[in-house]
């Protein structure tokens, strides 16, 4: 039986946490159409006759010397050292940049784990596959380089064949039925900030945690009681969020419970505000806990 953690890594936007979904046949990590969304190690599962593999779906791999982003980029290489496989998904719509250099000189500290290369988002127009191809085949070596799009599900089966292949022989780590091992006070405050981010501008998002208040079962286990909050940074954000006459906030509390509905085995009742905390994005304290 095969057995193994594989880190999923990438430049921000390449297609990770979609085709982390896609390859479990669940929604286990939030999607955005803006960049780094993913701040956490977010595992999925998948458990087949021929064994499991734990994904480590991480944060965007960005050239930043910001607080923030540093802490992001710390997510990553813990990832990378917990690991005994490594999948890099790059956008083929974008030709290598910066990061690429950064992430070859990572994957050559790893030598001793397989690499699987996933050239993502295919279907697209404008891609760059021969320069993108010829970069990593000369300085990654990977084991496998496979081509795929997220989205519609190519080549999705055959990374995954491929990734069965390389895994080492091992036992079952989580239970067969798991495909997450997220706890649902996470997931919920995920669902929430994946609902804000797609209401708001490019500047919004960054500017912008979940925090879960308190959270209480009730009704002999039947529904689940959340306050929360989505906390910004100013007080101008504050209006933003809310929208004109709270439309915005009210549609991103229908919406998330709309989400919760199909995760989760009890009703959700969810009581949403806003609020401030002014340069959160600097307090270690907070990312420390955010970060995991």
């Amino acid at each position: 039986m095969k057995s193994a953690f594989v880190a999923i890594i990438g430049r921000p936007s390449a297609g990770k946490s979609t085709l982390l979904n896609s390859l479990c046949g669940e929604k286990v990590s939030i999607t955005a159409d803006v960049p780094q969304t993913t701040r956490n190690k977010i595992r999925g599962i998948i458990t087949t006759e021929e064994g499991q593999l734990v994904f480590i779906d991480t944060p965007g791999f960005h050239h930043s010397d910001k607080k923030f982003n540093q802490y992001l980029k710390e997510v990553v290489y813990s990832s990378l050292d917990e690991a005994d496989m490594i999948l890099y998904v790059v956008d083929a719509t974008r030709p290598p940049g910066k990061e690429e250099q950064e992430i070859i000189e990572l994957l050559n500290k790893q030598k001793e784990k397989p690499v699987l290369l996933a050239v993502n988002k295919i279907d697209q127009k404008g891609t760059h596959l021969t320069e993108i191809k010829g970069l990593l085949s000369v300085n990654v070596h990977p084991d496998a380089l496979m081509e795929t799009s997220a989205l519609n599900g190519t080549g999705v089966d055959e990374l995954k064949a491929r990734l069965y292949e390389l895994a080492p022989e091992g036992e079952l780590m989580y239970p067969k039925e798991f495909y997450t091992d997220q706890e649902p006070e996470f997931r919920i405050a995920e669902i929430i900030r994946e609902k804000a981010i797609s209401q708001l501008s490019d500047e919004i998002p960054h500017a912008l945690y979940v925090e879960i208040a308190d959270m209480e079962m009730k009704n002999e286990g039947k529904e689940l009681w959340v306050r929360a909050f989505l906390t910004v940074e100013s007080e101008s954000q504050v209006g933003i969020v809310v929208g004109k006459q709270a439309k915005r906030i009210k549609w991103i509390r229908i919406a998330s419970l709309k989400e919760f509905k199909k995760i989760f085995p009890y009703k959700v009742r969810l009581d949403l505000r806003v609020k401030v905390n002014s340069k959160w994005r600097r307090k270690d304290y907070l990312l420390k806990g955010m970060f995991h």
